[in-house]
């Protein structure tokens, strides 16, 4: 129903405002009486061999959605009712901010592709810290990057004072610093100025809540040479990060059906959709051949099916994340891929999502386990 009679009626309405629309609908049916429970009954998944324990969290299934959708923390827990296993709200900032101006999100139907140059559009950090405060069902993760007007050598002060005000209320926190709507954000993905900016938030989380470890991972670009994403993939070795999240949007337009007249008019703006496919598999496979069982990776740019997430878990990713599948394919599809992951599972015979994710290396996977335990650091055993 969701792509023959409401997407057609969304799409009548500019990208942007048909968001709010449908935002707006799920969140007041979660918030009827009653209206979570629906979603669970209509969209939950249930499935035993599903389940298992990352980043020291309790998942119904591998399928999250990914930061972008909910920047400013006010459907969380509509969205975990309506099907994810996890929520990554943000990117949020510590000051708020308008964003580029609009247009600035636009579709591609021939690709069911998107482009957005939102530019961090958001609240602010305090104000979703608020907004977080009352969550006591939904796993969320917080996303965070610059804000727009701090200079690139005040940049790790605007992150850590992000990290104070969100810190108690995450279960897992990111550092984004891969964006292409950002002025010089991308510049930080180099080690000698991402190494200082992680130690710094990792000191800031563990300040901020001395009783609770809270894992801290990175989300970087596809767009990045071969060696950068080794360099990362060290760094995050060296400083004992929980994980990486891979990849964000692209500044490549190649594999598009969409014209280039039409592309070159929409300008400037990061794509996402499933031309990233490729890439992020590339960058995924990279990363696991590099930190081997050491890091939880999270894939994510493309999926929008069972078959390309079931491709990233057994080339080594432990959870998966969703966006723009999810907005061409509807509310239905974190549960449609969840469930089409656990028929290829036990088709496979895999026990369980680590043993599938195992199978792509050379050694049985201890990124994620069932009873949560992991080799290495502080907060890594649950």
């Amino acid at each position: 129903m969701y792509r023959w009679l409401i997407r057609p009626l969304l799409y009548l309405l500019p990208p942007e405002t048909a968001h709010h629309v449908a935002f707006s609908a799920l969140r007041l049916l979660a918030a009827l009486p009653g209206g979570k429970a629906v979603l669970r009954a209509l969209y939950g998944v249930r499935d035993p061999i599903l389940r298992s324990r990352v980043l020291g969290l309790d998942l119904a299934h591998p399928v999250g959605l990914a930061a972008g959708f909910d920047k400013n923390a006010i459907g969380f827990e509509a969205l975990y009712a309506a099907g994810f296993a996890f929520v990554e709200i943000g990117t949020l900032t510590a000051r708020a901010q308008s964003g580029n101006p609009r247009p600035r999100l636009f579709r591609l139907p021939k690709d069911e592709a998107l482009i957005n140059r939102m530019g961090f559009n958001n609240e602010g950090s305090a104000a979703a810290s608020e907004r977080l405060r009352g969550n006591r069902n939904a796993i969320v993760g917080v996303n965070i990057g610059k804000t727009k007007v701090v200079p690139e050598e005040e940049a790790v002060a605007d992150y850590v004072a992000s990290t104070e005000l969100l810190a108690c209320h995450a279960d897992y926190f990111v550092v984004n610093v891969s964006s292409p709507n950002t002025p010089g954000l991308r510049n930080l993905q180099s080690t000698e100025k991402l190494r200082p900016l992680l130690t710094e938030v990792r000191a800031t989380l563990d300040r901020a809540s001395p009783d609770r470890y809270i894992p801290l991972l990175v989300k970087i670009a596809p767009d990045l040479a071969d060696a950068d994403v080794d360099d990362i993939a060290d760094l995050g070795l060296e400083l004992r990060l929980d994980g990486i999240i891979a990849t964000n949007t692209t500044i490549g337009r190649s594999g598009l059906q969409t014209s280039a007249a039409e592309v070159e008019a929409i300008g400037a703006g990061g794509l996402s959709g499933p031309s990233l496919v490729e890439r992020s598999r590339e960058v995924l496979a990279r990363l696991r051949r590099r930190v081997g069982t050491k890091l939880v990776l999270i894939s994510v740019g493309g999926i929008d099916s069972a078959d390309e997430a079931w491709a990233r878990i057994r080339a080594g990713a432990s959870l998966v994340q969703i966006y723009t599948g999810y907005i061409y394919g509807g509310p239905g599809l974190p549960s449609e891929i969840a469930r089409g992951i656990a028929v290829r599972m036990r088709e496979g015979g895999f026990r369980t999502v680590a043993d599938a994710v195992g199978s792509a290396l050379e050694t049985p996977s201890a990124a994620i386990t069932n009873d949560g335990s992991r080799p290495i650091g502080k907060g890594r055993v649950a």
